[in-house]
């Protein structure tokens, strides 16, 4: 009998070495996250643009159609518009754009006039071309990067032609740097 109760008090000296323990390391990781979340935040080598979703999401919008407006081609338009995608690793309150859109119902020359017009007009609008060449793909298509650091947007364009596999068209990626909303609260729920 006085083996169980000696056996019954390590077992419970045990599991609250256990709890503690576990406490301990629980607490440990959780301040060990805490200073290195703060110190891990990374500096931009830019003041980010004082702006909200809405206003920012009207400013992609008003890139993008001007980029159209330079190729000078004429087609359908990919619908869907801007999103926000937070910049967490900089700060919680700050977020950019991305519009991905395309051009299509267009023909090959199209995409060639088009590609051109635009290479003209981006150095003629404030845009810095980083890149003109091709992708690195089967096809070859031609490919152009651009960045303006007035209007704080990078662009990448790709002019794909017909194939059996798909229709011609430009497509357009354009990005933001990041902006620095209100809050982080007034992020939540952005798409």
């Amino acid at each position: 009998m006085a083996d169980t109760r000696a056996t019954g008090r390590r077992i419970r000296r045990t599991a609250k070495t256990i709890k503690a323990t576990a406490l301990a390391v629980a607490l440990t990781c959780l301040l060990s996250t805490l200073s290195v979340g703060c110190s891990n935040v990374k500096e931009l080598d830019y003041t980010p643009v004082r702006m909200d979703p809405e206003p920012a999401r009207t400013k992609t919008k008003q890139v993008s159609s001007s980029l159209l407006e330079m190729t000078g081609v004429k087609g359908k338009v990919t619908e869907p518009g801007p999103s926000v995608t937070r910049c967490r690793e900089y700060g919680d309150d700050l977020f950019s754009m991305s519009h991905p859109w395309s051009v299509y119902e267009i023909t090959d020359e199209q995409v060639d006039t088009g590609l051109t017009n635009l290479r003209k007009a981006l150095g003629e609008n404030g845009w810095k071309i980083t890149k003109d060449g091709k992708v690195n793909s089967q096809a070859q298509d031609p490919e152009i990067y651009a960045e303006n650091d007035a209007e704080q947007f990078a662009l990448h364009v790709t002019g794909n032609k017909k194939s059996a596999t798909g229709n011609a068209m430009i497509l357009f990626k354009v990005v933001s740097k990041c902006f620095k909303a209100e809050s982080a609260k007034s992020l939540d729920g952005e798409y």
